[in-house]
């Protein structure tokens, strides 16, 4: 498969008892790929992978592999605190049909890069499906180093890296780690879509896409095609939406914005509260922005 474009970071819908929602998840499933999303990538920071059980995650994975039915790769969040359950949790979603693994790295402690590096081989080794290593250090507390990438680059199974640092130079430095190999760096952080692009990212895995995939898609289509200044505009829109994203913790303004586009994605789990009712008309006035 290839690892490419945009590739929505999927919310996790749930019901009125914050149980999986699976009609919502596969309707979901179902615009986004109708949208042109490139991949789904689903039990991420916007999945909510921190506030669900194992088993609830392979419940959730069995589902949107079902409903994707190979339009479209699953990648799929297989990353936790030790490595162990990491494999563990990673051999039970290659069994049920996932694409690809998304890896965090290990968060709470803080590993060294020797300890990071040999985290990702040994996970890499315990399954036969690419993975897709996960750099968020504003949340992990710790930076996957490009030397330490540039030291995995050409190990079985490891594919490439998601890079939500937001540090332009960082990424920068897992482009020249993967340069003349398959190795791919994919950017987590939408509002630098193109700027990512524009340096060899091979794409980006959005939050965002959930509620304006068109757009974000046309980024990327834009760009391929050298229609910068469509490119450029498209990238600029994509502030409106992350300006009202700051009224709630993650993901409860994406979801309600999902909700409110017509699928019933529920409301983020606990602890994270239900929003303020007067946080749907700001949400209502970015979603009327783009004509949705």
């Amino acid at each position: 498969m290839e690892i490419k474009g945009i590739i929505t970071a999927m919310v996790t819908p749930f019901d009125e008892n914050q149980k999986i929602n699976e009609t919502a998840a596969r309707q979901l499933v179902d615009k986004l790929i109708s949208q042109g999303v490139h991949g789904l990538f689903i039990l991420g920071t916007n999945g909510e992978f921190h506030v669900l059980s194992d088993d609830e995650k392979v419940e959730f994975a069995k589902i949107v592999i079902d409903q994707a039915a190979h339009r479209v790769p699953v990648y799929v969040g297989a990353g936790a605190c030790g490595t162990q359950e990491t494999i563990k949790l990673a051999q039970r979603m290659e069994a049920v049909g996932a694409d690809a693994l998304s890896v965090i790295s290990p968060y709470f402690i803080a590993p060294t890069q020797q300890e990071l590096a040999d985290h990702y081989r040994k996970v890499a080794e315990a399954v036969n499906i690419p993975i897709i290593m996960y750099n968020i250090p504003k949340n992990t507390g710790i930076n996957i180093e490009p030397e330490t990438v540039k030291s995995l680059i050409g190990v079985k199974n490891i594919a490439g890296i998601k890079d939500s640092s937001g540090n332009m130079e960082n990424m920068q430095g897992y482009i020249d780690a993967g340069k003349n190999s398959d190795f791919v760096v994919l950017v987590g952080s939408d509002s630098k879509i193109l700027p990512a692009l524009k340096i060899g990212a091979a794409g980006a895995i959005a939050g965002t896409s959930n509620v304006i995939a068109e757009l974000d898609v046309s980024i990327y289509e834009n760009y391929l095609k050298g229609n910068l200044e469509a490119a450029e505009q498209a990238q600029k829109d994509i502030d409106v939406l992350r300006g009202v994203l700051k009224l709630g913790t993650v993901p409860s303004v994406m979801k309600r914005a999902v909700t409110l586009l017509g699928i019933n994605v529920g409301d983020a789990r606990y602890p994270v509260s239900k929003l303020p009712a007067e946080a749907d008309e700001q949400i209502k006035a970015a979603l009327a922005y783009y004509k949705l």
